[in-house]
């Protein structure tokens, strides 16, 4: 599969449709659900084609059957919302075509080269996904509807445990919960001044076109995820990744206008319109960056081993210290604690840790707090920390003490799709469900087969 075709195919299976295989061969109807809801050949074969993408020896009989199955599913969940008058609002919608356009757009560089890959302006992509997006939502809110009430007990967890062979409990690596206070160095006003005279004067020379605002990008910003596009960012919105006070200038501007100077956590911003349309806009932007010197950095390093000697001498719990004194204000959501960002999970296996990190932790004791230091974050830039590690496990097998978090999900995941088997079972005769001749030889579709019969 060439880039272009494997591009275009992760592009349509991210919006959650099978449009691509429908325009290189006649489709046809091979399941119908409820009063108007129907499953295409194309879009089961995007299903296959995704699974073959990620293992080209997958069983592909087997998955097919699985997959149309979990797709009769999801369009009974939609019925069911139907059915249950349940709501989902246009913002919401907007908001989920924006994410996973935006993510696209990141992805391929700009909006231009995402358009040429999918063929399709953005307005026709959200025109034409919009419905999808909107059914994908009302079915995940009937599905929570399901399984809103399931709950899992300590004593659930440990049969669910014990039902398990010993023979095939996983082998767990090595894991540690972590958290750590982060202290910025504080910038000084002559800095700040200096920072602000510097993006003063370039806005100065674009308005007087001794520069053009690209190049003065180009050369100047340090913003490293724009810089090499000439400052530029496509599809910005108001409910996007941005700082508030980025926002509400952005969107004072009318297209090839220029803002004044922004002040934001990152530094002072101007921002330029290339186009606006409502809440979405195309834009270039300048950052400049107050330099941090050696004594704003030794600042934040004195501050923070003050705050070590609290924890060390047990005068202060780390949450509490976390709340007081750290300037990231999304640690101060978790307490401190570094999560796994798809899960939300503390318990971290230490072989996907920053190195610089785990070179850390090798020198700590469970419970210890380190020496301050500095850092680079996820912004990369640098920073002052100082890292507790709560918990340590070595190498081992499943158990209840150590995993106990673990298991609990799956045990969790377990009893939530049984809920949801249920619901179907006893669903399934309510609703007109017709399944094209050649998949009524899947053992998993039987049931339903034998139910369409009887309609």
């Amino acid at each position: 599969m060439n880039l272009i075709k494997t591009s275009t195919l992760l592009f349509f299976a991210f919006m959650g449709i099978g449009s691509v295989y429908a325009q290189q061969s006649a489709d046809k109807i091979i399941s119908i659900i409820g009063r108007n809801r129907i499953i295409l050949q194309s879009e089961l074969e995007m299903q296959i084609a995704q699974a073959r993408q990620q293992d080209p020896n997958f069983e592909e009989v087997t998955y097919r059957c699985l997959a149309l199955q979990d797709m009769i599913v999801k369009k009974m969940q939609m019925e069911q919302a139907d059915r249950d008058s349940l709501f989902v609002s246009d913002e919401d919608v907007e908001g989920q075509l924006d994410n996973r356009l935006r993510y696209f757009t990141q992805l391929y560089g700009s909006k231009e080269k995402l358009e040429q890959v999918s063929g399709k302006t953005i307005y026709q992509l959200k025109e034409e996904y919009r419905d999808v997006i909107r059914e994908q939502l009302l079915a995940g809110k009937a599905e929570n509807q399901i399984i809103e009430n399931v709950k899992i007990t300590p004593a659930e967890v440990e049969a669910f445990y014990k039902k398990i062979p010993v023979d095939s409990l996983p082998f767990f690596p090595a894991t540690v919960e972590v958290g750590q206070i982060v202290i910025d160095p504080p910038i000084s006003q002559e800095m700040d001044d200096y920072a602000h005279s510097r993006i003063e004067e370039l806005r100065k020379e674009i308005i007087e076109g001794k520069k053009t605002f690209e190049n003065a990008a180009g050369f100047y910003s340090e913003d490293g995820g724009s810089r090499d596009n000439g400052g530029r960012y496509d599809g910005v919105t108001r409910n996007g990744p941005w700082v508030q006070e980025f926002i509400n200038a952005t969107f004072k501007l009318q297209n090839g206008e220029i803002s004044p100077i922004v002040k934001t956590k990152f530094g002072y911003h101007i921002i330029q319109m290339i186009n606006r349309k409502g809440d979405e806009a195309d834009l270039r932007h300048i950052l400049i960056k107050p330099t941090v010197t050696t004594a704003d950095f030794n600042k934040a390093l004195a501050k923070l081993d003050s705050v070590r000697n609290l924890l060390v001498t047990g005068k202060m719990a780390f949450p509490e210290a976390v709340g007081k004194f750290s300037t990231d204000e999304a640690a101060k959501r978790t307490g401190g604690m570094v999560a796994d960002p798809s899960t939300g999970n503390t318990d971290l296996d230490i072989t996907k840790l920053d190195p610089v990190m785990v070179l850390l932790l090798d020198t700590m004791v469970q419970g210890g707090f380190s020496a301050p230091h500095i850092f680079v974050n996820e912004q990369r830039e640098k920073s002052c920390r100082i890292v507790y590690m709560r918990t340590r496990t070595s190498p081992h097998k499943a158990n209840l003490k150590e995993d106990y978090g673990k298991i609990q999900e799956v045990a969790m995941a377990q009893k939530k799709q049984i809920k949801i088997q249920n619901w179907v079972t006893s669903k399934a005769p309510t609703f007109y469900l017709w399944i094209a001749p050649e998949y009524h030889t899947c053992d998993v579709l039987k049931d339903w087969v034998a139910v369409g019969d009887q309609q």
